[in-house]
């Protein structure tokens, strides 16, 4: 089991906004929306690397949000270090900016109960995503400052690039995503400078998504790739929306 400190600073490299998913919606005449989902995964892997080590984790989290753009929610997963639980808050705003491109800032507070009082992470994000026939683009940007208890002197940004696109006449998306972390750390290479991507199709049925995926990162073998969780994987989930 990877200790507390090593694998916060992983999550130095893997900070980001929350994983999205088809949510259903429960919509109200006050223009309140709650929608939540349950997700079953064969290994929490967050920007590439392995939170979970490396076995299955349960997740789930449920998101309020307003007619005028505003949203906050909250999202959990079983881990593999600190109390064995991850509790993530996120908190912002989205809005069309124009025909088929919305933006969306915020920041997400990243909480590990009974992991010490020093182990909260705050990170805002930043994204614009858009469409292309059956295409669907996001590009975002997040930001660990330093300073944090957690992550003491050290800082983190994380650039990434999400693509969907829906086969005609089936349930089923074709996924794509590109990763790139730096942090002032120095973990993953000399540099602190780490590639993620994956690749995957997922499938919807109602309420239920299924979706398998490849998820690897150029993370340094002689730096401990597979201890860390971070070589190349098979990842299946299973969710469901409310």
């Amino acid at each position: 089991m990877k200790t507390l400190s090593r694998t916060c600073f992983g999550m130095i490299l893997a900070l980001s906004a929350l994983p999205t998913a088809a949510l259903a919606q429960d919509e109200s005449s006050d223009g309140i929306t709650i929608s939540g989902e349950a997700t079953v995964v064969s290994d929490y892997r967050f920007r590439g690397v392995s939170q979970s080590n490396e076995k299955a984790a349960i997740q789930g989290g449920f998101t309020i949000s307003h007619d005028s753009g505003f949203y906050v929610g909250t999202w959990g997963s079983s881990i593999g270090f600190a109390n064995g639980t991850e509790v993530d808050v996120v908190a912002g705003f989205s809005t069309e900016v124009s025909s088929g491109l919305t933006a969306d800032i915020g920041a997400t507070l990243y909480l590990y109960p009974g992991g010490g009082s020093d182990t909260s992470i705050i990170e805002p994000y930043a994204s614009l995503s858009g469409t292309v026939g059956p295409a669907s683009i996001t590009g975002g940007v997040a930001w660990a400052p330093g300073g944090q208890n957690s992550l003491g002197d050290a800082s983190a940004i994380y650039l990434y690039s999400d693509l969907g696109i829906a086969i005609p006449d089936t349930p089923f998306t074709l996924n794509g995503h590109l990763g790139y972390a730096k942090s002032d750390s120095g973990l993953g290479g000399p540099d602190g400078d780490l590639f993620d991507y994956s690749v995957g199709v997922s499938a919807s049925y109602k309420a239920l998504t299924a979706s398998v995926s490849y998820v690897n990162t150029d993370w340094k073998k002689a730096l401990g790739k597979e201890a860390w969780g971070a070589d190349g994987a098979v990842i299946f989930t299973l969710g469901v929306s409310f």
